[in-house]
């Protein structure tokens, strides 16, 4: 890896730093999920929903760099039936947002942060589009000239699962402290961020 890292010129890693910030940017699924969670949760939830996202990142960068994505997106089946469980887990938590009453400021110990880091890997590793697109990226910015592929791709993928992780904590945190400023009463905001949920599991079966 070391050998890689030496080889690859130092401007062809700005240009895809830059790419990279930039896409993190945009917002997406993984920005609409952590903005629920901190709506829902406060800054703190908004965070650990951004990990879990990063965390499920992480789990496509080392699919791709096993060939298992490009295995998978040879067989359409494969990945239409994640896309269905990606979309019934994320009605599942709709529901389950839904029903909640206004967040408990007691409730704060390492089983929720568990959790919500949880749900938020889930939601990401089961969302095909990241998986084809981790795929479609990096790849494009290898060459055999720099070593292995697969240990470039693991450069590039940490790379870019480290702008991504600041970026979506960011968003998450900032969701949370605008939802502390609107106020949580009578668990409206939960409804709002179930409502986020079920738009998300629309657009993975539509899309």
């Amino acid at each position: 890896m070391l050998d890689v890292i030496a080889a690859y010129p130092a401007a062809d890693l700005a240009t895809f730093l830059v790419a990279g910030i930039a896409l993190n940017l945009t917002p997406g699924a993984d920005v609409a999920f952590t903005t629920a969670c901190g709506i829902a949760g406060g800054p703190r939830s908004g965070a650990l929903a951004g990990i879990g996202v990063a965390l499920g990142t992480m789990w496509h960068i080392g699919l791709a760099a096993l060939g298992i994505a490009a295995l998978m997106a040879a067989y359409p089946a494969a990945l239409v039936a994640i896309r269905w469980g990606g979309a019934a887990y994320l009605v599942w938590l709709a529901w389950i947002y839904w029903r909640a009453g206004p967040p408990s400021e007691g409730v704060q110990g390492s089983m929720r942060s568990t959790r919500i880091v949880w749900r938020g890997f889930v939601t990401n590793a089961l969302n095909p589009k990241v998986a084809l697109f981790i795929l479609a990226f990096l790849p494009q910015f290898a060459h055999p000239a720099y070593g292995p592929i697969w240990q470039q791709i693991l450069l590039l993928g940490a790379i870019f699962w480290t702008t991504g992780l600041v970026i979506t904590c960011s968003y998450g945190l900032l969701a949370g402290v605008a939802g502390q400023a609107l106020g949580r009463r009578l668990g409206v905001l939960n409804k709002l961020a179930a409502v986020i949920f079920c738009g998300l599991a629309l657009k993975f079966v539509t899309e």
